[in-house]
């Protein structure tokens, strides 16, 4: 498999090959995509729980994440759409199938990738994805963004005691005002999403609002919505401090040659659903 450099920094890239012994004989592939101000970090453990059971893993470092705060105001959305399909790529030069996932703001980048690259993808998953919100004070971030180069931080709001997600403590508004400049062109095209999406959303988040599934829910066309402690207890988290369980190969292969609901429907609290 064509990989990325791997480095032992906590926000630095993993990509780990596939191992189709373990996946029924088909090479396997997961993209998993971090949020806004966050790292790696943050689906590190998820991604190692995929690789263990015989998926290629990649989860790239987003452009401007991963260094100093200020890092974020100095690119705009195209550059982590970019990276995130470039990782997408290799991903493909080696794998039968590749799914896509996101948190958060990794959402908006995944769903851009379903969007653009359609039958290549052959499912999605979101968790907690951040495509809309209520508040108010982004409207005003066309200006604000000029006056103030950042707000107080949100990385690291986790349930789980003792967890870090390496992210920034401030959350830049040059940066932000990308994410809200990348729903503009994502939203719009929903109606692509054609793929089976898998749809988690935490019971308890403080930092994604509830605007975000009615945005994607009635727009995808084969969304599966699920509630994270609903749907998968007594599972390892995520370094959000979002249940985090397995995703079952056989599953993922299916997304693209099995496209009955009753495929995707299989994905459930019996099964290794990823979260």
């Amino acid at each position: 498999m064509a990989v990325a450099p791997t480095h032992p920094s906590p926000t630095a890239p993993l990509a780990l090959p596939a191992q189709p012994d373990r996946t029924g004989g088909r090479a396997i592939g997961v993209l998993l995509v971090h949020g806004f101000t966050g790292s790696p970090a943050s689906l590190k453990p998820w991604g190692q729980a995929l690789a263990d059971q015989g998926y290629a893993v990649e989860v790239p470092l987003l452009p401007g994440h991963g260094t100093r705060w200020q890092d974020l105001n100095r690119v705009s959305w195209h550059d982590w759409c970019t990276e995130a399909e470039a990782a997408f790529d290799r991903l493909r030069a080696d794998c039968e199938a590749v799914v896509v996932a996101g948190l958060s703001m990794g959402g908006s980048v995944a769903l851009r990738l379903a969007e653009t690259r359609g039958a290549d993808v052959s499912g999605v998953i979101l968790v907690n994805p951040f495509v809309a919100s209520m508040r108010t004070e982004l409207h005003l971030l066309p200006v604000l963004k000029h006056v103030v180069p950042a707000l107080r931080g949100v990385a690291n709001d986790i349930k789980k005691p003792d967890q870090d997600e390496h992210g920034y403590d401030r959350l830049p508004l040059k940066g932000l005002a990308e994410v809200t400049a990348m729903w503009k062109v994502v939203v719009p095209d929903l109606k692509l999403v054609t793929q089976p999406l898998l749809y988690f959303r935490s019971n308890d988040d403080h930092v994604i609002d509830l605007s975000s599934p009615p945005t994607i829910l009635p727009r995808a066309r084969r969304c599966d919505p699920r509630g994270i402690d609903q749907a998968v207890r007594h599972q390892p988290r995520t370094a959000r401090g979002r249940r985090a369980s397995h995703f079952p190969a056989a599953q993922a292969s299916r997304f693209r040659h099995d496209p009955r609901p009753e495929a995707r429907r299989r994905i459930g609290p019996g099964h290794h659903a990823l979260a």
